[in-house]
């Protein structure tokens, strides 16, 4: 094996041992990390802006022990900042912007020991589950690179996959960990609303819907990454319940015998795919031989009226992430700079009123105390990440005459997700089946507000079930 394939396959916790027992440098995980990427980058097309000039001089300077000293990251391109660092959110219009300032979560990834490497592709403006910006092009699926690595944290997710890092930064609005996740056969956890912080642009992101964390090739990453960034900042306007213990001893404790209810059926009622509900009955009858109660059951949920009023509140974050994006530049947003999909959520959230965005919040607030009811009897619902395995590139087009087109093809393929967003429970995507096309395919996992501890103790028993992580995609080799 190559030098500077060494690590690639090493999560981000063995890495940090390594490093910690002075076994190697961490200036040597860098520099290898870096060397993939210039690799296979031009493939993937994955890191779209490289940080690696701050990143080594990091890595050569003194570090104190921490978590993850030493270990490659990267950052997904939206919401998080990185001061002096370019942050396009995929778009054309903010191609120019340089926010002055770290984000509080970057600040506390870094303060883990975490090394960044550089920013990751995502679609303009996050608004799609797939990863092809106009401004930068598609991320490529490493496990078939005609297909999407997911979205909008699909740069991050493939560089994952592939290698390039043993962990990533991610973020989630309406599945935006937990699609790409399952594209690219990882674990992903939206943890519980305010779990991070946002701050300190920002207080919440339209109604509470985004959450900030990370993809990784294991469950005691994503634990031990959580433990390192979670929290409430100064003046953060609400916070999650404090955990009972870090979440790494969640990793390996026992679950205890869990009610999990199943179910493959969408609310909204599109079409589920035989290899996703496939994929949700095997993940039943593993969760049953490890003897936790199994039943099919799932939330009465009225799928057409969380639509409506999800969309709502989608298109008017469009409009306010584009007004304020032209008042942080000082300059006026037009058409031309931005894809039609985009353009046109603009104009619809641009036409909606206030009292329209107040009675969608309280509509989604009142479907949120809905679906927790149904956890008073279940520990956990399983369903299918997605409705279909990874799409083909471009399956998300939207020509000028069709603008909506995207929108409506999103609504198709990843029903489920968008759930967790409106009640802040947390949910984890986990990697348990491969399709007969050798294509990753999630199931997804949600538990009880506040309680991501019961989650990591389910994925670890799964994990160890059933291990994913030495799973290789054919063009990482």
């Amino acid at each position: 094996m190559a030098k500077s394939d060494d690590f690639a396959f090493l999560d981000a916790t063995a890495q940090a041992e390594l490093v910690r027992k002075r076994e190697v440098k961490p200036l040597e995980l860098v520099d290898a990390a870096i060397k993939r990427i210039e690799r296979l980058n031009p493939t993937l097309n994955a890191v779209v802006t490289p940080m690696y000039e701050q990143a080594r001089t990091t890595a050569a300077g003194k570090l104190s022990k921490r978590p993850f000293t030493g270990v490659p990251f990267l950052i997904k391109d939206i919401v998080a900042s990185c001061a002096g660092v370019r942050m396009t959110l995929g778009s054309s219009f903010l191609r120019d912007l340089v926010p002055p300032r770290d984000s509080e979560l970057v600040v506390r990834l870094k303060r883990a020991g975490l090394i960044i490497l550089g920013k990751t592709n995502t679609p303009e403006l996050g608004l799609l589950p797939t990863t092809e910006p106009r401004l930068f092009g598609p991320t490529h699926n490493p496990w078939n690179t005609s297909r999407t690595a997911g979205g909008s944290s699909g740069g991050s997710a493939a560089a994952v996959a592939a290698g390039f890092v043993p962990i990533a930064h991610a973020n989630d609005g309406g599945g935006s960990i937990r699609i790409p996740a399952s594209c690219c056969g990882l674990f992903g956890l939206k943890p519980t609303r305010a779990r991070n912080p946002l701050g300190p642009s920002f207080g919440d992101m339209m109604g509470g819907l985004v959450v900030e964390h990370g993809v990784t090739r294991t469950v005691r990453d994503s634990a031990a990454l959580l433990d390192a960034t979670s929290g409430p900042d100064l003046g953060d306007p609400y916070w999650a319940p404090p955990p009972k213990r870090p979440f790494l001893k969640e990793v390996g404790a026992e679950p205890g015998q869990l009610r999990i209810a199943f179910t493959t059926k969408a609310a909204t009622g599109v079409p589920v795919h035989a290899d996703c509900v496939n994929a949700v009955r095997d993940a039943a009858a593993l969760c049953a031989d490890l003897k936790h109660e199994v039943v099919e059951a799932s939330p009465k949920v009225n799928g057409e009226l969380v639509g409506r009023a999800f969309m709502i509140i989608w298109s008017v974050g469009c409009a306010w992430t584009i007004d304020g994006a032209a008042t942080a530049l000082g300059r006026k947003a037009v058409r031309d700079e931005f894809e039609p999909a985009t353009w046109v959520m603009y104009e619809i959230g641009q036409r909606q009123s206030a009292p329209a965005y107040l009675g969608a919040v309280t509509m989604l607030q009142g479907i949120a105390r809905d679906f927790a009811r149904f956890f008073v009897d279940y520990d956990i619902l399983l369903t299918p990440t997605l409705a279909e395995p990874p799409l083909p590139l471009g399956s998300f087009d939207s020509p000028p005459e069709a603008p909506l087109q995207a929108q409506r093809r999103a609504a198709a393929f990843c029903p489920f997700t968008p759930i967790c967003n409106i009640t802040g429970q947390p949910a984890m995507s986990v990697p348990l089946f491969w399709n007969e096309n050798g294509l990753p395919i999630g199931t997804h996992f949600v538990g009880r507000f506040g309680d991501e501890a019961t989650l990591f103790r389910l994925a670890a028993q799964l994990e160890a079930a059933r291990p994913w992580a030495d799973r290789r995609p054919s063009m990482s080799v």
